[in-house]
């Protein structure tokens, strides 16, 4: 019985995420971009929304990476390869993996009781309706008419210029990601002492 409702949730997901393709396809006679775009898209904001309302952390970790996943395969349909691998190397590769192991070893499974999100659903429904509106005026303002060629980067060009122009930025980026794992190391380790003295 568990298999047949592990089949229907996959089933309803895969329609979930490619409806906007063929949609965009049949409807709006657009390219197997487009619908590749939409269908990834799609995955990438229901991932996201599994992250912030599933109640598995375990879970949420896992959907995070799938989110990560979608957003790299759009940056490969927008002629982007560096940073999807880029995306997929640090962010999959690296950070999830990291958040994931953390949660395994820090914490239990299950998520608390209340959780935080939702004793905070006025001011996030605030801020989404700013966002909107802002995300709205931005499309609205663009000039849409010359972006219909994609801009392809070459690998080596696109590293010159950060190792060599952006150098200080890309050190400084690494020298604050550093401080951050040790920030966290040394938090862990204070709640570690308080546990042990109480």
């Amino acid at each position: 019985m568990r298999a047949w409702l592990y089949l229907l949730t996959a089933a309803i997901a895969g329609a979930i995420v490619t409806t906007p393709a063929l949609l965009l396809i049949v409807f709006a006679g657009g390219s197997v971009d487009d619908a590749l775009f939409a269908a990834l898209a799609t995955l990438m904001l229901v991932s996201a929304l599994l992250v912030v309302t599933m109640r598995d952390i375990i879970r949420c970790g896992l959907a995070m990476i799938v989110c990560f996943l979608a957003l790299a395969g759009i940056y490969v349909i927008v002629g982007a390869p560096l940073v999807a691998a880029a995306q997929v190397i640090v962010y999959i590769g690296a950070i999830s993996v990291l958040i994931l192991f953390a949660i395994m070893l820090t914490q239990s499974k299950a998520a608390p009781a209340s959780l935080v999100f939702q004793t905070q659903a006025v001011p996030a429904a605030v801020a989404t309706v700013i966002l909107f509106v802002m995300v709205a005026l931005g499309i609205g303002a663009t000039d849409w008419g010359e972006t219909a060629v994609r801009a392809r980067l070459a690998t080596d060009t696109l590293a010159r210029i950060l190792f060599d122009d952006y150098v200080l930025p890309f050190e400084v980026v690494s020298v604050l990601l550093l401080a951050a794992v040790i920030g966290g190391v040394f938090l862990a380790k204070r709640e570690d002492v308080r546990e042990d003295a109480i």
